[in-house]
């Protein structure tokens, strides 16, 4: 029972990571995609910037997701 509910709080925990990556994401995208359309030409740096703000985000999400599987490891 103990190892069940190690199981269903890392997967809770992994769904609230993913969720906040991909909202954290999908804001970042919006935003670029107005300075873009504000100011055309600086698209490509503000695309730049984007990615790798885009790819840290994902970074710690994927981070949070390992963790939370380790801890549901742990308790078993």
């Amino acid at each position: 029972m103990e190892l069940g509910l190690a199981w269903l709080a890392a997967g809770i925990g992994v769904g609230i990571s993913v969720l906040g990556a991909g909202t954290g994401i999908g804001r970042l995208g919006a935003a670029a995609l107005e300075a873009a359309s504000r100011q055309p030409e600086t698209a490509a740096e503000t695309r730049t910037l984007m990615l790798i703000a885009a790819a840290l985000i994902e970074g710690i999400a994927l981070i949070a997701c390992i963790v939370c599987i380790l801890l549901a490891v742990k308790s078993a």
